[in-house]
């Protein structure tokens, strides 16, 4: 899956500059009901901290909506893209998170190219991948969500 974004581009990148005759299919984060990524390290989340977790995925939608609501097509006829500074979008994703008195710590929000994990200074119709990692309580948890591209998929 690609929880770990950084990961799959590093063995799509090792299979591609090694000629490796594989093909790469990367799945979606599987979830739990209420958007928590899967992990074993979810059983080290007490009750309490469980019922906050999924303000995670809570904080990368809203940056998603934010990247979204900025890059709506004007007309159906042409794609015309605006681009939101990367800042902006990894800010709503540390407001959100700081809403929540368990998420003890932000350890990065880093908003980069979903080609190369670089990071990027601003993020237009190519899209992008928001990941981050936060403690919530005392575990270490890491999550992220691709921003596709709008004009040659049409959709999120």
């Amino acid at each position: 899956g690609q929880k770990d974004a950084a990961q799959c581009v590093l063995i799509q990148r090792i299979v591609e500059d090694l000629n490796i005759p594989v093909e790469i299919v990367i799945m979606d984060t599987v979830r739990e009901a209420d958007g928590l990524a899967m992990s074993s390290r979810n059983a080290y989340l007490t009750e309490t901290e469980r019922q906050c977790a999924p303000i995670i995925n809570k904080a990368l939608r809203a940056a998603k909506e934010q990247w979204l609501e900025t890059n709506i097509p004007e007309s159906s006829s042409k794609v015309d893209m605006h681009k939101i500074p990367a800042k902006d979008l990894a800010a709503t994703v540390r407001q959100v998170l700081n809403q929540e008195s368990l998420v003890s710590e932000i350890y990065y929000v880093s908003v980069d190219s979903c080609q190369t994990m670089q990071p990027l200074s601003e993020v237009g119709s190519s899209g992008a991948v928001i990941s981050l990692a936060v403690k919530v309580g005392s575990v270490r948890l890491i999550d992220n969500i691709v921003l596709n591209d709008i004009q040659q998929n049409g959709d999120i």
